[in-house]
Order: C-alpha cells, then sequence, then structure tokens
C-alpha cells in the first residue's frame, strides 16, 4: 500500500514543521492517522519535512519540484500532465515525475487547508490553477483521490468558481474541518456529492507533557497561585491594516487591542501573557529555532502596554518553544485570547475558554468562523477592529467560563471523533479500486 501526501501545502524546508505553529499541529496527528488506518502504508509526500521527522513518523520526502517549484515552467508541466493524462497520451508521451509517484500510488491525498482556491495566489504565481490541474492528472489517471481536512475557497471570481466545478466533482472523497466552507461550495453550485463536513486533525495534536514541562512552567512563571493568567495572541492578520507581513506597524494599529488588555488587567483582575504562534528558524546545517514575524508584533505590543502603564500586569515568553510545548502552556491558562486560529485550538482541546479574534483586513478566512462552529463556540468570535465588540466577548467568555470549560468537556470529544473519520473514509476508497 503506497499514498502519495501533496498539495498547497508543499512548502520549502522546515515551514510546515517549524514555521506557523498550526502547521506541525496539523501534519503530526495527519500522519499518524494514516498510519492507524493503514499500518502497512508507505506514506510519500511533496511536503519538505525534516530527516529526523520523516524518520520518527516513517515518511518518505520526494523534491517539493514534483508539486511546485517556483519557476516559469511550473504551469506548463502542470498542463502537460493533465492534458496528456486526460487523454491517455501518457502511456506513449515521456511521463513526468510527479506522474511517475501518482502511478505508483495506491491513493492519492491532497492536502491544501485554506489554500485550495483563490488563496493560493498569496503562495506564488497560478498555483490555483496549478493545484488543481496536479488533483486531475491523479484522477485522470485512475488513482482514488480525496482532498482532505480543508478548509476550500474563495472562489470569487467567474473562472476560479468554474475550475472548482471542474475540479472538485472528481475528488473520490472530500473532507471539510468546518462547515462554513461547505456552505460556500454549495452557494457557489460546486459539487458537494462526495462531501463531508468533519473536523481539524488538528484537535487530536498532543500537548508535551506537564512534567516534562515544569522547569518551563516556572522559568516563564506561567501560573501565578494567587492571580489568574489570560493568554493573548496576536498575529498581522488581526490588525486593521494589510498585508499581514506589513512591518514596521504604526502604533495606532494596537489602539483596539491595548484596549482589550487594559481591560482585561483593570476589570478582569488578570495576568495578560502575550504569545506569538509563529516561529522563524535557521536553515541546516546551522539549525535553530528563532522568533517569527508575530514575535515583532507581541514585542511592540509590549512595549506599547507598558509605555501607558508601567505597572500592568503584563509579560511575554523569554524563550522560543516549539508546538507541543506552546500547546502544553496555553494549556495552563485560565482563558485564551487567539487571532491565530490554532492557537485557539490550542485552548479549545484543552478545554480552556476562548475568545477567536478574526482577521481584521483582506483576504478573510472564513475557517475561523467555521472553527468556532465546530467547537460550538460560535458566541465567542470577536471583531478585531472593534474594541467594544472584542470587550464584550472577553467579559462574556470569563463570566461563563465555568460553563464554557464543561461544554468543551462534552463537545471536544465528539470533535476528535469527526477529525478520525477523515482518515476512516478512507479504506473504502481503496478498496473500490481493488488495490492491495
Amino acid at each position: 500500500m503506497r499514498i502519495l501526501l501533496t498539495g498547497q501545502c508543499t512548502l520549502h524546508w522546515g515551514r510546515m514543521e517549524y514555521g506557523n505553529l498550526g502547521n506541525y499541529a496539523i501534519i503530526e496527528p495527519f500522519v499518524r492517522e494514516l498510519h492507524r488506518v493503514f499500518p502497512e502504508a508507505q506514506i510519500r509526500t511533496t511536503f519538505q519535512m525534516s530527516d529526523e521527522f520523516c524518520h520518527r513518523e516513517c515518511v518518505d520526502c520526494v523534491p517539493m519540484e514534483l508539486y511546485y517549484g517556483w519557476n516559469n515552467s511550473d504551469l506548463r508541466i502542470a498542463l502537460y500532465e493533465a492534458l496528456s493524462s486526460l487523454t491517455k497520451f501518457y502511456k506513449v508521451l515521456p511521463r513526468t515525475a510527479y506522474m511517475d509517484e501518482v502511478l505508483a500510488a495506491d491513493l492519492v491525498i491532497d492536502f491544501s487547508g485554506d489554500i485550495w482556491g483563490e488563496n493560493a495566489s498569496l503562495v506564488g504565481k497560478n498555483r490555483y490553477l496549478i493545484g488543481a490541474c496536479k488533483d486531475l492528472t491523479a484522477h485522470w489517471l485512475g488513482k482514488p483521490t480525496a482532498l482532505l481536512a480543508g478548509s476550500p475557497g474563495p472562489f470569487d471570481s467567474q473562472w476560479s468558481r468554474v475550475l472548482a466545478r471542474i475540479a472538485m466533482k472528481r475528488f473520490s472523497l472530500i473532507t471539510n474541518r468546518e462547515p462554513i466552507s461547505t456552505e460556500a461550495m454549495r452557494s457557489d453550485s460546486i459539487s458537494t456529492a462526495n462531501l463531508r463536513t468533519l473536523a481539524c486533525p488538528a484537535f487530536l495534536f498532543q500537548a508535551r507533557d506537564n512534567e516534562e514541562m515544569m522547569k518551563i512552567f516556572d522559568q516563564e512563571d506561567i501560573v501565578d497561585p494567587n492571580k489568574p493568567t489570560i493568554g493573548f495572541v496576536l498575529c498581522g492578520w488581526n490588525m486593521p491594516v494589510g498585508p499581514y507581513s506589513r512591518w514596521p506597524r504604526d502604533e495606532s494599529e494596537y489602539a483596539a487591542f491595548v484596549e482589550a488588555v487594559e481591560h482585561i488587567s483593570a476589570k478582569l483582575s488578570a495576568r495578560v501573557c502575550l504569545l506569538s504562534h509563529n516561529n522563524g528558524f535557521t536553515k541546516p546545517p546551522n539549525f535553530k529555532m528563532i522568533e517569527g514575524r508575530d514575535h515583532q508584533i507581541v514585542h511592540q505590543f509590549m512595549e506599547i502596554l507598558k509605555r501607558r502603564n508601567p505597572h500592568i500586569d503584563v509579560f511575554t515568553l523569554s524563550d522560543v518553544y516549539d508546538a507541543a510545548q506552546m500547546k502544553a502552556i496555553i494549556g495552563q491558562f485560565d482563558m485564551l485570547v487567539s487571532g491565530r486560529i490554532h492557537g485557539a485550538v490550542a485552548g479549545l482541546s484543552q478545554f480552556v475558554p476562548t475568545v477567536i479574534l478574526d482577521y481584521g483586513h483582506e483576504p478573510k478566512a472564513h475557517k475561523l468562523r467555521g472553527f468556532a462552529a465546530v467547537a460550538e463556540v460560535d458566541d465567542y468570535v470577536a471583531d478585531p477592529a472593534d474594541p467594544c465588540d472584542m470587550i464584550a466577548k472577553i467579559d462574556a467568555c470569563w463570566t461563563n467560563r465555568a460553563a464554557i470549560e464543561q461544554h468543551l468537556r462534552q463537545r471536544i470529544p465528539e470533535v476528535r471523533k469527526l477529525a478520525r473519520q477523515n482518515f476512516e473514509l478512507l479504506p473504502a476508497l481503496v478498496e473500490s479500486r481493488g488495490a492491495v
């Protein structure tokens, strides 16, 4: 049994593993669930993971360029693959390395998260069209194909909707990780015949064991027995002005967040821990995790708050931590406010009452409200541009935190079952094709 794992999450080395912590919170349980469902499977992927990850998780990497190489030939190659596969000319014409990987696979899985659609253009030129061609190639080569655990869209232009209609109905299985994507697909007349609305594998991601984390908890002063602590995750997507990577930021862009944190400190009598759910890294041979883009925002935010009130009880972390360590840290908070959706998942999946900050500028991501719907915490999604809304949601979450925790203890086990179904639906696809 051989599985090819590919899709728009095909990125340069380290991006899935060490950058956005949410990426790793998905890919680790994703691969482990594939091994659970297909114990004997060989998993090959265009995702560029470390040797350590590949050895530990029993995965083989193939060159990134088989999917996308950030060069002018990418589109021409993808069109050649799709057209030669459609017309069956691949039997007489030269095959590409990607086509050989597809033909050797018993199952092809596309994991693209929230960039199967026009948002793929944020990653590289023509990526949406190229990605769709790669999926169509696998289908026309006769392989069962699954678009797994995604948040497809948006499809704002006519051509993007047409492309989605062509490609989507040819997947053997589509699973969305939240319901808003499914609703959007139906409103755009995109086929949902083979679609199931489930949940994100990130809800299965495990935090580092608390016993292993005690030294870090003490070092970072995470828990104060005399005062509650609220985590606050902020990123460039929450800011009122784009792009998300914009730097430097004007101090005025923080005004709503400053008001919210000052309210937490004064009215809720809580400490606030400012967090980044994003890291940077240096490449091998001198690999090291370092502060990422979001850390710049956290440091500037901290500086503004301290300048306004030197005695405000706000702190940030002194070191950089991986996804499992960060999840363990978040699990210690009395409440969380998160502008990164997988920071929010880290809280919700550990029954931490959580307010989700929406994106503050275009392109907006419907996945935030979709994830809230999955966890059934829709009332706690806040508009980052509206300090009154933010503060109202924070106050409501704080007031109702005991009831929210109890709700999450009942709901999250159901969400985890939905997340596992992404993978439990796959064997039927392979069996229907007679693969061994």
